[in-house]
């Protein structure tokens, strides 16, 4: 496969991105507008779109930037040395300007007030502790997917956040930059920008614990294929 210059790898992850934002935040709307005040029919519509998108974005996005779209993934990487670390805090700036914009472009389409800074409170132990869950699951999910299924990454990821929407009590954010851009829309999807430190941190924590466990976890000394169908990130590529 050529090489993608570092200028397409940025231009992936900030479409990518913003196309992700767009569709979580927009979703967002358009559900909570139908489901005349059902929060579990909003919130159902609000999840399988979004991990509609994600697969349909690192099917056609990874072979060109690796397809993170989220600093918490991009971290993960760092730690495994497969992104250097300039490239790594430019595909952050990359992602947080495309969350951005893919919020500002949602309210644009839904006729709402572009700026916004969201009222919705998400704060508290629990809220916390399943953002360090939501990103441990998505962050082990990519290791195991690429270590032992490559071609299933997308579904993986996909399905992962389907499920963790539910399963976790914060609604799995599991992304700073989605975190920061949702900080920014006073809609279904949003969070109080007071609220939204506290949630990067544990991310953080979730992707850096997801890191160290699944190194241990799958590491290919003893596994007879060792090695088989790994695939390195494309966001390796210098």
């Amino acid at each position: 496969m050529q090489e993608n210059s570092l200028s397409r790898r940025l231009a992936a992850e900030f479409g990518g991105t913003a196309l992700l934002l767009a569709t979580v935040v927009g979703s967002g709307i358009m559900a909570e507008r139908l489901a005349a005040g059902n929060v579990a029919v909003a919130l159902l519509g609000n999840t399988i779109p979004t991990g509609a998108i994600l697969v349909v974005l690192i099917t056609s996005l990874g072979p060109v930037s690796g397809a993170h779209f989220n600093p918490a993934v991009t971290l993960a990487f760092l730690i495994r040395r497969e992104i250097r670390g300039t490239s790594a805090f430019l595909y952050l700036l990359a992602q947080v300007a495309g969350g951005i914009i893919g919020t500002l472009v949602a309210h644009a389409m839904f006729e709402e007030a572009v700026w916004q800074l969201s009222a919705h409170t998400r704060t508290g132990p629990a809220q916390w502790l399943s953002e360090v869950v939501a990103t441990f699951g998505l962050v082990g999910t990519i290791f195991a997917a690429l270590r032992w299924r490559p071609d299933g990454v997308a579904w993986m990821v996909g399905l992962y956040i389907t499920a963790a929407y539910w399963f976790t009590a914060s609604t799995s954010f599991a992304n700073p930059a989605v975190t920061l851009a949702r900080a920014l829309t006073d809609t279904f999807s949003g969070i109080r920008p007071i609220d939204a430190p506290a949630f990067i941190i544990a991310q953080c924590v979730g992707a850096v614990l997801a890191t160290l466990a699944l190194s241990w976890l799958l590491h290919p000394k003893g596994y007879p294929e060792a090695g088989a169908g790994r695939q390195k990130s494309a966001a390796a590529q210098e």
